[in-house]
């Protein structure tokens, strides 16, 4: 064998070790990490189907509605934000989707503030940030919802900014968009990593 493919080959065993490892940490941060009663609930958007949540955003808002339930019955009432631009194939911004469809299970609107700016996590959070700050919310304690798949990636970014935050996992509708969403979060968490 010559040098050259030796070396290429120990490249290709390092980079594969290297994305395992990735996926390690992926999936070892997708728990839920609840330190508090939160002052605010952060549910981050993510694609929708027309006007409607797609299957993985619904998972993020029902475990929300699940865990404000389960808060309202110990009397803790916090401000709900939910984040989400709109995309170039979106007809109206995930944010917005996210709040019709609380509404719809019977949250009151007036607990809801509209962060629709956002194009990435690490916008989500600056955003939401600034928002609370413009509502007069000097860092509360706040609860991320997201998919599993995305909350190393969330609390990585959120200590980078400052927030003191919770986050709740929401599963994921099956296996194959657990699977595709968990290979894709290993480059995005080198990305943010790097860049956000």
């Amino acid at each position: 064998m010559s040098p050259v493919i030796k070396v290429l080959l120990v490249l290709i065993a390092l980079a594969l070790l290297a994305f395992l490892a990735l996926e390690a940490v992926v999936i070892a941060g997708s728990r839920s990490e609840l330190k508090k009663d939160p002052d605010v609930v952060l549910i981050l958007g993510c694609k929708i189907w027309g006007e409607e949540p797609s299957p993985a955003l619904r998972r993020r808002l029902d475990t929300a509605l699940d865990y404000l339930e389960e808060l309202e019955g110990r009397g803790c009432t916090p401000l709900i934000v939910v984040s989400g631009g709109k995309g170039d194939d979106e007809p109206v911004s995930e944010a917005q989707s996210m709040a019709d469809y609380l509404i719809e299970q019977g949250l009151d609107a007036g607990r809801i503030l509209l962060e629709d700016q956002s194009t990435s996590t690490a916008s989500n959070l600056k955003n939401t940030i600034a928002l609370l700050e413009r509502e007069g919310l000097n860092n509360p304690h706040v609860t991320i919802v997201s998919n599993g798949f995305h909350l190393t990636r969330v609390r990585m970014l959120a200590a980078r900014y400052g927030m003191d935050c919770s986050t709740l996992s929401a599963p994921m509708p099956d296996w194959p968009s657990r699977l595709y969403s968990t290979l894709r979060e290993a480059p995005a968490l080198v990305k943010s990593f790097l860049m956000d």
